[in-house]
């Protein structure tokens, strides 16, 4: 069997001058790092398009299929002869430990904008190498998506549902004379999709010839104002004007006390299999096409989810509604051949979900920090009950870092007495990080992931997200220079490797001298 360790970092997270992180030279630099520290796999966050006006997050975007040309990298412009290394400059944002995503999207936009006015000006892009394959391969798409956001900008970036009505329900008449009157937005959109996606493949070959693997992460649900709502509300629960009956979200648990409340609209899964599953299976065969794995985030939504009343402030007053997983999953193997996902089965586990994850043998997840209690000799994530087929994580993009979570005082004092016994020595806020990678690492779990925060044994003020808030999360970044192959990232990736090399987590080289196999 395989064992294998990964780290979680996004995509955005990476240190750049441009304010954002992207598939440029830190990209390569982290990559090198995961090699040199015997990592096989790199965990990112959703690469869809994000926005100021959803929040930032990864799991609220205007698409399921479009990336995020944020993270378009400069320099690879400047590569390709689309930029020159003096106009880099213009596009420089002041460093700081958290991603300005207002100024990251003025700028970013601003040089695309350039770039795109300028490839014009220098011929158009019908013969341009890549553009019209490009167009035709994602036309399944790529059209909507492009309509859908020259309109937003044509109608100040206001949601779907407030367009005229011709346009908000897609009538012929319509969707023709505003692709006339919008076709440069529609063109320059489709071409930043393109700038995208191509740097994208670059990115993947340069890590496949690293042995570096990349996990992607898929939510199970869309948000209202996307290209995928708009095109498809036959798939969604929605009232006649575009507005959700229902809302998705989970009931009250360890992250929310009142549950979280998501507002995404719910699928009306008998349209989706009355279509064969179309949209779903679209929608996971374009991400098995730019991941190896792909984390599938709340995998119990597929087998029952928790439906909440549009009008309701929050995911108390929600109820249980059965799900089509099952024959959605069925559908998608018959046409993919194999399933290369992880399930998200965190939260209200039920066992529904549990055989759901079985039928289809897929890795479900464990997370270190909810093992420790008095549940703890039965608890799935203590890692004497990990079973080979999961993936152990330190903590998730959701949880607070580690060393947070123990000088927060959400490992409270009984936590901590069961951690010393578990353990069988003393845990301090300088060690319970160390000491967590390491029952990471030595788990049954074939697979181990963890958090860049906690390889660098960061406090709480670097975590990514805080469940049911709305404000501060998605921006953190790494800082320069500590997670690669020089100076004092040399140390941390050689320390890694050698307790990979420990627990058979590191594969076999001509060189090694480890325990590894």
């Amino acid at each position: 069997m395989r064992r294998t360790s990964g780290v979680l970092l996004h995509l955005t997270s990476l240190p750049s001058r441009f304010g954002i992180g992207d598939m440029g030279p830190e990209a390569l630099r982290f990559a090198e790092f995961l090699t040199m520290s015997g990592q096989s796999r790199w965990q990112m966050l959703p690469i869809t398009p994000t926005a100021t006006s959803l929040g930032n997050s990864p799991y609220s975007s205007f698409s399921a299929f479009a990336g995020n040309t944020l993270c378009i990298s400069p320099e690879g412009l400047c590569d390709d002869g689309l930029l020159t290394r003096r106009e880099l400059s213009g596009f420089d944002l002041p460093v700081h430990d958290r991603v300005d995503f207002r100024a990251v999207e003025r700028t970013k936009g601003a040089m695309l904008r350039q770039v795109f006015e300028r490839r014009l000006a220098a011929g158009g892009l019908e013969d341009y190498s890549g553009f019209a394959e490009f167009r035709a391969h994602n036309g399944s798409w790529l059209p909507d998506f492009a309509l859908f956001m020259a309109l937003k900008d044509y109608f100040g970036g206001s949601a779907w549902p407030s367009w005229p009505e011709d346009i908000r329900l897609r009538r012929q008449e319509a969707l023709q004379g505003y692709g006339i009157l919008l076709h440069r937005e529609i063109v320059f959109q489709e071409f930043c999709q393109w700038l995208f996606f191509r740097q994208w493949g670059r990115l993947r070959w340069e890590l496949s010839k690293l042995d570096v693997e990349i996990v992607g992460d898929v939510p199970i649900y869309v948000t209202l104002d996307s290209a995928d709502v708009w095109a498809g509300t036959h798939l969604f629960k929605l009232d006649e004007a575009g507005q959700p009956l229902f809302v998705a979200g989970v009931p009250p648990d360890y992250f929310s006390k009142t549950g979280q409340r998501w507002g995404n609209p719910v699928f009306d899964w008998e349209a989706c299999r009355d279509e064969g599953f179309a949209w779903w299976i679209r929608r996971m065969r374009h991400n098995f096409g730019l991941f190896d794995l792909v984390r599938l985030d709340h995998f119990r939504g597929f087998a029952g989810y928790w439906e909440i009343p549009a009008e309701e402030k929050t995911a108390i007053n929600g109820a249980w509604v059965p799900a089509l997983g099952r024959e959605m999953l069925t559908a998608l193997l018959l046409a993919h051949g194999h399933l290369p996902l992880i399930a998200e089965d965190l939260g209200i586990i039920t066992d529904d979900v549990v055989a759901l994850k079985e039928h289809f043998g897929l890795p479900g997840m464990k997370i270190l920090q909810f093992a420790f209690g008095p549940h703890t000799p039965y608890s799935p994530d203590s890692p004497h009950n990990h079973e080979q087929n999961c993936v152990v994580y330190t903590g998730t993009h959701d949880n607070n870092t580690t060393r947070g979570w123990f000088e927060s005082g959400e490992a409270g004092p009984g936590m901590r007495r069961v951690l010393v016994r578990y353990l069988g020595r003393k845990i301090t806020e300088d060690s319970v990080g160390r000491e967590f990678i390491r029952l990471a690492l030595s788990s049954p779990a074939r697979d181990a992931v963890i958090p860049a925060q906690d390889l660098l044994d960061l406090d709480g003020s670097h975590r990514m997200n805080i469940p049911g808030t709305t404000k501060g999360n998605w921006g953190w970044r790494l800082p320069q220079d500590l997670l690669c192959v020089c100076g004092a990232g040399r140390a941390r990736a050689e320390g890694l490797r050698g307790l990979c090399e420990l627990y058979g987590r590191t594969p076999l080289t001509s060189g090694s001298d480890g325990a590894a196999g």
